[in-house]
């Protein structure tokens, strides 16, 4: 298994370098759609092809019959936008208006794409020679057989790369993409179940419906078995997340266009199970103004610089009576006391809705470096008046020098004890979790920091007396300063030499 996993990764990798064939052949703006969109198609075009053998061996002349394919959640794709056509004409001068064809031709048969898909790649500012080059890399690196995790194996790549544009990007990439861990945690912790309505009010690429989709396969071996709905406003965005949950084969409602979730919420009569969200932190000049009677705001107005209870609030107007919410906020949300945001946080706690609050380390986002916290919110909790405190800070590991991520066990330790706290069997850890009151919380002044509730690690007893310990260490210090001090003396002693005095 490990090998194959890192043969996976190491296709993954191949691709993306792939990508990097055109940096500096293309503006960067439109670097991202170029490569993003021919993932899509070379995608499509396989999962078409396979299909399209079934149906063949099955002999019975269903292999140009659309519903044959629609049924498999498997896109049909016209004959002058398969792979094999894009190949042949990888290394002619017109290979960018034939992939701009064949992008029109997949809207054209698939509505749900219509103008959604990249179409600039006859620009003449984009390398003919070079693109035919990468056209190569996707066509020869495409082995695939017919299992279950090869089907997958490009939905991973399109994510994959989606990442490594983030890490690129910096905070441009943060709009867009949600570290992987952070996304594990939250839908492990929330634990999304077979025909539930999940929903994301700012769904970026659309990262959490991909991991909650994961999630209800593994755990229950059903896949298409989740509601999915999300909204985004940035249009680019928008774009790519449709084209993620196609590659995918999740079936997902985005509304029809991009807009902004606050003015215009596509959504309005849904109550979703899950609530998943990475929403934008601290957003100033949301548009409060023109806001200030709307029925999402029941715990209090938010202010106008500043967007995080908006968030919230939007979130828990959207749940279902036992649904979940499972967000992303920066730390400011769990203590700030400023325009009202207290008074909204404490008058949301005591509506008995927050079920967990779990501080994470820093550096996981590409994006960002500032404290972020995972905030769990619940309709109807297993644990009434009780609030679960975790402080992760210390856990992850460095991926490399500005990066840190979680491990798949650090992932389940956090649910496992998210999991014994709902079923009441959870005792607390000193400096790692805790279980409080309300009025635990109350006598905080509504302040939600994970630290003020954990406590601070307890030391291992390493068997030594205090009185020994202290003395020992006493003597080490002292042994440190007349060591320094002998340095020191050292040192003037040998600038003088030179005519320097200090």
């Amino acid at each position: 298994m490990a090998e194959k996993n890192n043969a996976n990764i190491g296709f993954e990798k191949q691709i993306w370098d792939a990508a990097c064939v055109l940096w500096g052949h293309i503006p960067a703006a439109e670097y991202r759609k170029v490569i993003i969109g021919l993932i899509f198609l070379r995608y499509i075009s396989s999962a078409f092809d396979r299909r399209y053998q079934e149906l063949v061996e099955e002999d019975e002349g269903f292999e140009d019959d659309r519903d044959a394919y629609a049924m498999e959640n498997v896109f049909f794709v016209p004959e002058e936008a398969r792979w094999d056509t894009i190949s042949l004409a990888a290394h002619t001068p017109e290979i960018g208006t034939v992939i701009d064809n064949a992008m029109r031709a997949i809207e054209a048969e698939n509505k749900p794409l219509k103008n959604v898909l990249p179409k600039n790649y006859a620009s003449p500012d984009l390398d003919k020679r070079v693109l035919g080059d990468v056209v190569d890399i996707f066509t020869n690196s495409m082995d695939m057989d017919d299992t279950e995790e090869s089907k997958d194996l490009l939905g991973r790549t399109y994510e994959y790369c989606i990442a490594q544009f983030a890490a690129h990007e910096g905070v441009k990439g943060g709009e867009f993409y949600t570290p992987s861990s952070i996304v594990k945690t939250i839908v492990a912790i929330l634990k999304p179940f077979s025909n539930c309505r999940i929903y994301d009010p700012c769904c970026g690429s659309g990262g959490m419906f991909v991991q909650s989709s994961k999630f209800i396969h593994k755990h229950s071996g059903i896949r298409g078995t989740v509601a999915v709905y999300g909204q985004e406003s940035n249009a680019d965005t928008w774009k790519m997340a449709k084209m993620n949950m196609a590659i995918r084969g999740i079936d997902a409602d985005f509304g029809p266009y991009h807009a902004d979730t606050f003015f215009n919420d596509l959504h309005p009569a849904l109550k979703a199970d899950f609530v998943m969200a990475n929403p934008p932190f601290n957003l100033s000049s949301w548009g409060q103004d023109k806001l200030l009677d709307d029925v999402r705001w029941k715990y209090g107005i938010p202010p106008a610089g500043n967007a995080n209870f908006a968030w919230i609030q939007h979130m828990i107007h959207h749940l279902a009576p036992n649904g979940k919410i499972g967000l992303v906020l920066a730390n400011g949300a769990l203590s700030t006391q400023s325009s009202g945001e207290g008074e909204i946080r404490k008058n949301i706690i005591e509506a008995d809705l927050i079920e967990g609050i779990v501080a994470l380390p820093t550096q996981l986002f590409y994006s960002v470096t500032i404290p972020v916290t995972l905030w769990f919110i619940s309709k109807n909790k297993q644990q009434k008046g009780k609030t679960l405190f975790i402080d992760a800070r210390k856990m992850g590991y460095m991926v490399d020098r500005k990066h840190r991520d979680f491990t798949d066990e650090d992932i389940t330790k956090i649910a496992d004890v998210f999991a014994m706290f709902q079923e009441g069997k959870l005792e607390g850890i000193k400096g790692f979790c805790a279980v409080s009151t309300l009025e635990d919380i109350a006598k905080q002044d509504y302040i939600l920091t994970p630290g003020r509730y954990v406590g601070i690690e307890e030391q291992e007893d390493d068997g030594e007396p205090f009185e020994e310990k202290m003395k020992r260490l006493t003597s080490e210090l002292s042994g440190m300063f007349t060591k320094s001090h002998e340095l020191e003396e050292k040192i003037r002693e040998n600038l003088s030499k030179i005519g320097y005095n200090i």
